[in-house]
């Protein structure tokens, strides 16, 4: 069975589009609130949750994540760059896992996978600090032979192979096929090397149908597309649908 995670980092962009410079106004927290959005999603059935807390702040806060773990019934993966600031965050708060990611400023969301073979020093510093804590760490990768092996070598236990080549191709069905195939074989070279191989990125409830061929996946982080589809069936039922597209 594959394993979904939900990312709600999405409800969070909707409420800072009104919301930006506001924790509370009318009583209670400000709508919608991604924490309570997460705990839905886990009593329709994700396997886990997914924050990312960006450096600017830009959608997630940590007051956001701190008052999910103070209710959650499943467990919290927290996507994250490599700064200083974000690893002692981690080792403060204890999720059950890390996923380190690039971040720029300029992007609208992560657009493109860690660079982990041309910072392997950084790498293994901050993924030896974290597995030192008992917080596992996935390096949010492109699927890639020397990002794959580079991830190995400094100590990831796991690895998220980045899904948008494949998601933006959707139309043009020779790319597709040749983005799968690239996607087959990356997932094949970390399951060799050790790595529990993750992918997310991209991944919708239409080409989900071939994502969830590549039987070599422990689990899809999912997030945009099933928010979006929350504002028309509510939150539970996106869940449930995709959980149920993913496992057929």
């Amino acid at each position: 069975m594959i394993l979904l995670g939900v990312n709600v980092d999405h409800a969070a962009t909707v409420r800072q589009a009104r919301y930006r410079d506001e924790t509370n106004v009318h009583g209670g927290y400000v709508e919608p609130d991604p924490a309570e959005i997460a705990r839905r999603a886990e009593s329709a059935g994700a396997d886990g949750i997914t924050m990312h807390v960006r450096e600017d702040r830009r959608h997630v806060q940590t007051d956001d994540v701190e008052r999910y773990l103070e209710r959650k019934s499943t467990r919290l993966n927290l996507e994250m760059s490599w700064a200083e600031e974000m690893v002692e965050y981690a080792l403060r708060i204890k999720p059950a896992s890390v996923c380190l990611v690039p971040e720029h400023r300029e992007e609208v969301t992560t657009e493109g996978g860690l660079d982990v073979a041309g910072n392997l020093e950084k790498a293994r510093e901050v993924t030896a600090a974290l597995v030192a804590a008992g917080i596992p760490v996935s390096m949010f990768i492109d699927p890639e032979s020397a990002q794959l092996e580079a991830s190995a070598e400094v100590g990831a236990p796991w690895v998220e192979l980045h899904t948008g080549a494949f998601a933006r191709v959707w139309f043009d069905e020779e790319a597709r096929r040749r983005e799968l195939a690239t996607l087959r074989a990356g997932m094949e070279l970390g399951l060799k090397l050790g790595l529990r191989v993750n992918a997310g990125h991209g991944i919708n409830y239409v080409n989900v149908a071939e994502a969830r061929t590549l039987e070599q996946v422990y689990e899809f982080n999912i997030g945009h597309s099933i928010i979006s589809r929350a504002l028309f069936t509510g939150i539970e039922e996106a869940v449930a649908t995709m959980r149920s597209l993913l496992n057929p």
